[in-house]
């Protein structure tokens, strides 16, 4: 049984008006498509070997238009390649139909197509082309037939020229096309009659939406992570081996699912840090929420980190609330100021780190949650713990990764490149662009302790900025406005000054003041870190640097 033509094509309606016979085949050998008029000269099935053999010669011999007789009718037979498709169109000979009937035809075909269609004679010369490919194009016909095939290319090289040179071809081609330069992906394939190469037919898929949405949704991505994290490893400024060693101890924390504990003075940087291990991270694509602990009350900080119910206080929100906890799920969590937590808040924290799960305040049921921990101090943990003021298991879940940042005035050979960057970044902020500075003025950064950290120097750049009058352009000492602090005299400076720089006077009293506490300490270096008010990594640090002991 010969089989129905499909019905979900737009165009056989139309087809089925026309005077000439139309078949389709697709890249398989299968007859998909053909109209009344064609069964006049041909019983259709859908396999191709059932053509009539006259027509099966004609399409391996690709010798089009051919002359042939089917069901004692004389036919003309004309071949259009669409894509994987051939149309083969059937006029009886005998209706005297004229060669601008036939193109008129194939234009029809050709624009009751969706995708825009060129076609090029063996001269590269265009011949015809769609109403799609008007829209697509912007182009008329009069700016297209009878002009070079790269008339039309806003960027890449003509497809129909490569095939007209190579005779085979060409698949996905990307270019841009038209005074709009759409993205467009091109497809061209030989027109052969008669054995000969005589053009091109290209077939151009608009991509340019596709192209748009994928543009919008990494804008998207990257406004997310520009939400979330912030910051990267490359927005670490300095060079100095001190610091580079500390981010390659963040970079190797990032690899791991493990808690960081980040250590360090006021300014130093941690939530930078913090970001940055979160972007490196496999977590980086899920969200970064960071808690200031010491903001939150024990009354505040319950439903604020685990969330709570519907009616669980007065003024809880209608519906409940999700915690912090529940936000940064399959994220990381950031919890600054960790030592300011009462020890109430500190065993409430513990549990969820031991046990993985949450309990919504006014809620019974436990919730799963699976959270990285970031936390972040610039109070001495182990004193708080020798006080009774931090608990010794949560700081053994959180210390799991400890990363000691160091303070400015231990990675002095940073400050330039930290003041320049300031400079620009302010610069632009402030309208204040080409500021230079003077050689002094970087000595003097290196010389000053810095006790509020890359926050102060922000502070001093921005000042200094401002205080440039409306015709400087070189920044000076008298611009910076750092508040020196006085600096004890060193053993035997009693008599007066005796020489040497600010800097060398102030190591030599650092370091009698280093040795003179560890001595009242006995040797403890803990003790003496203590007294001395800074972490024991930089008593070390100090140490080495200055040989104390030797």
């Amino acid at each position: 049984m010969a089989a129905s033509p499909p019905l979900s094509f737009p165009w056989l309606e139309f087809l089925e008006e026309l005077e000439e016979g139309v078949i389709c085949i697709d890249s398989e050998g299968q007859v998909v498509l053909w109209n009344s008029r064609a069964r006049e000269f041909w019983r259709p099935d859908q396999n191709l070997k059932e053509l009539p053999s006259k027509l099966q010669e004609v399409l391996k011999k690709n010798a089009f238009p051919a002359t042939v007789v089917l069901n004692e009718s004389k036919i003309t037979v004309s071949r259009l390649v669409n894509g994987d498709q051939t149309w083969l169109i059937l006029k009886d000979v005998a209706e005297n139909s004229t060669a601008e009937e036939g193109r008129l035809l194939l234009q029809t075909v050709l624009d009751s197509l969706s995708d825009a269609v060129s076609v090029v004679d063996e001269w590269g010369m265009g011949l015809m082309i769609n109403r799609a490919y008007t829209r697509l194009t912007g182009m008329t016909e009069e700016q297209i037939l009878g002009q070079p095939a790269n008339v039309d290319i806003a960027e890449g090289e003509s497809v129909h020229y490569r095939v007209l040179k190579t005779g085979k071809p060409v698949k996905g081609v990307p270019m841009k096309v038209g005074p709009y330069r759409r993205d467009v992906l091109v497809s061209c394939a030989p027109v052969i009659i008669n054995g000969k190469l005589k053009g091109s037919v290209g077939v151009i898929h608009d991509i340019s939406e596709i192209r748009r949405l994928m543009d919008e949704l990494a804008r998207t991505r990257r406004l997310v992570r520009h939400l979330e994290s912030r910051y990267t490893f490359e927005d670490i400024i300095g060079r100095s081996p001190r610091l580079l060693e500390t981010v390659e101890r963040a970079r190797l924390a990032a690899r791991t699912p493990a808690s960081v504990l980040l250590r360090g003075e006021c300014g130093t940087g941690k939530e930078l840090f913090a970001h940055a291990i979160h972007h490196a991270s496999e977590r980086a694509e899920k969200p970064l929420i960071r808690v200031n602990c010491a903001s939150l009350t024990d009354t505040l900080l319950e439903s604020e980190l685990f969330g709570y119910t519907e009616g669980a206080f007065t003024g809880a929100k209608k519906g409940g609330r999700k915690g912090y906890f529940e936000e940064a799920h399959q994220g990381t969590l950031f919890l600054d100021e960790i030592g300011s937590m009462s020890l109430e808040a500190q065993a409430r924290l513990l549990r969820v780190l031991q046990e993985g799960e949450i309990v919504r305040v006014g809620e019974s049921r436990a919730r799963a949650v699976d959270v990285r921990i970031i936390a972040a101090t610039n109070a001495d943990l182990e004193d708080l713990m020798r006080k009774g003021l931090f608990r010794k298991d949560l700081y053994y879940r959180l210390n799991v990764f400890p990363i000691h940042l160091p303070p400015l005035r231990e990675i002095p050979e940073d400050i330039p490149l930290l003041a320049d960057y300031y400079i620009h970044r302010y610069g632009q902020e402030y309208g204040r662009l080409a500021v230079t500075v003077s050689p002094s003025v970087y000595n003097r950064l290196q010389q000053y302790d810095w006790p509020g950290n890359i926050r102060e120097l922000q502070n001093v750049i921005a000042r200094a900025l401002i205080n440039l009058g409306r015709d400087q352009s070189v920044i000076t000492d008298e611009h910076l406005l750092i508040p020196f602090a006085a600096v004890p005299k060193a053993k035997g400076a009693g008599a007066g000054y005796r020489g040497g720089s600010l800097k060398q006077l102030r190591q030599a009293w650092e370091k009698e003041l280093i040795e003179q506490v560890l001595n009242q300490c006995g040797g403890n270096k803990t003790e003496a870190a203590r007294l001395l008010q800074i972490s024991l990594r930089s008593l070390y640090h100090k140490l080495e640097q200055y040989r104390c002991g030797d």
